[in-house]
């Protein structure tokens, strides 16, 4: 069978790739939700493992939309099904750790629903990569090994219930990202054609989490009646959605992709797994954990009381995880150190007791003047001084 592959390393995303990530709005508004709802440090741990488990998911088909167009044949085919099986494993997310009564047993239904996703994407890379041996030897030593181990877990820990299936799901989780990364050291068999492709799916992916920005801000006053304290808020929280967006795009994610094309071969897929698979799953998460205290303070915006220790950690702390893992691409990506950058990151999670104690409109007006000073910062400082991209080709 002939190995179906992408025209050029110009690819393009597809429209139906865009389609597909239409599950995960969905998605990460459950698992926002899900963190807001058990308002504890474990259900914030437990919001965080289901979306590893979704943000695996979603790294195995951006690898497989690179590998072949999403939007042709068995590919399509395939990934509209996926999309389905997403969707029923979002849709049970606020039952994931706590089934309701009636109907199916929920944590049994995301396991499966899971594994099924896994299998068809493994099964459509095998197929995809047609005569290309060491892809199709890559493919099954470390997507079907992998999942038999992890999927056993998930199976187990939906079984028993209670603490003991968060911490048997957080191992099926890590034994799926460390597996793939030692079995795939050196690049392995795996395939990166287009750059450019890779680089539009995870700016793609942030823009998503940024949506949960904004759409937390409404679910936190969309009972309330509209008066000057939330559209202050509202004013705040939708800057600070912005500050976010372009502490990604106008520096750092240029940066990214100009690695990935500068890099060929091994050397590109290394980056590529290193810096987005796994860096950006740091990003995203950041952004969720910010959403949640976002919502958390538009819900309390005309409280004069303390904003609390659940929304500022979440805040601050999502904050301070994002502004660290932008940081960290940047430099991967072979930008000089972002001394400013990594002091802001120090900043928010230094102010988490501050925001604590402050009133949440106050909580929000610091963390915006953090972010803003950054970029203000960092936008006045010559490109020479901060963010000179050098050649990283000895460095992966």
């Amino acid at each position: 069978m002939p190995r179906a592959s992408r025209d050029g390393e110009s690819a393009r995303v597809t429209t139906f790739e865009l389609f597909f990530d239409l599950v995960y709005v969905f998605a990460f508004t459950q698992v926002s939700g899900l963190m807001a709802d058990t308002h504890s440090a474990l259900g914030v741990l437990q919001a965080l493992v289901v979306l590893g488990l979704l943000w695996w998911v979603w790294c195995a088909y951006s690898w497989l939309g690179n590998q072949a167009p999403a939007d042709r044949g068995v590919v399509q085919a395939g990934m509209s099904i996926a999309m389905i099986a997403v969707f029923i494993v979002a849709l049970a997310i606020p039952e994931a750790y706590d089934d309701l009564e009636g109907g199916w047993y929920a944590p049994l239904v995301v396991a499966l629903a899971y594994l099924f996703v896994r299998i068809v994407h493994a099964t459509l890379y095998v197929i995809v990569a047609g005569e290309d041996r060491a892809l199709r030897r890559q493919v099954l030593g470390t997507q079907v090994v992998a999942l038999v181990p992890s999927g056993t877990a998930l199976i187990v820990g939906a079984a028993i219930g209670g603490s003991a299936q968060t911490w048997i799901w957080l191992a099926a989780f890590v034994w799926d990202v460390v597996f793939t990364y030692v079995s795939s050291r050196g690049g392995g068999g795996w395939r990166l054609h287009s750059p450019v492709h890779w680089a539009e799916r995870y700016g793609l992916i942030v823009i998503l989490a940024l949506g949960e920005s904004i759409v937390a801000i409404g679910v936190g006053v969309a009972q309330e009646p509209i008066d000057g304290p939330i559209v202050l808020g509202v004013s705040l929280s939708v800057t600070l959605s912005l500050l976010l967006w372009r502490a990604y795009f106008t520096r750092i994610a240029p940066a990214g992709e100009h690695a990935l094309q500068r890099r060929t071969g091994a050397r590109r897929v290394v980056f590529a797994r290193d810096a987005y698979t796994y860096l950006h799953f740091a990003i995203v998460g950041g952004v969720i954990l910010a959403a949640l205290g976002v919502e958390e303070a538009m819900a309390h915006i005309a409280d004069p009381e303390a904003f609390g220790w659940f929304g500022a950690s979440a805040l601050g702390a999502g904050l301070a995880l994002y502004i660290a893992a932008t940081a960290a691409f940047g430099r991967m990506s072979g930008l000089r150190w972002p001394v400013v950058r990594i002091g802001a990151a120090i900043a928010l999670a230094a102010v988490i007791p501050l925001l604590a104690i402050v009133a949440a409109m106050s909580a929000l007006v610091i963390v915006v003047a953090l972010l803003a000073v950054m970029l203000v910062i960092e936008d006045r400082r010559p490109a020479s001084g901060l963010y000179t991209p050098r050649d990283a080709m000895g460095r992966l």
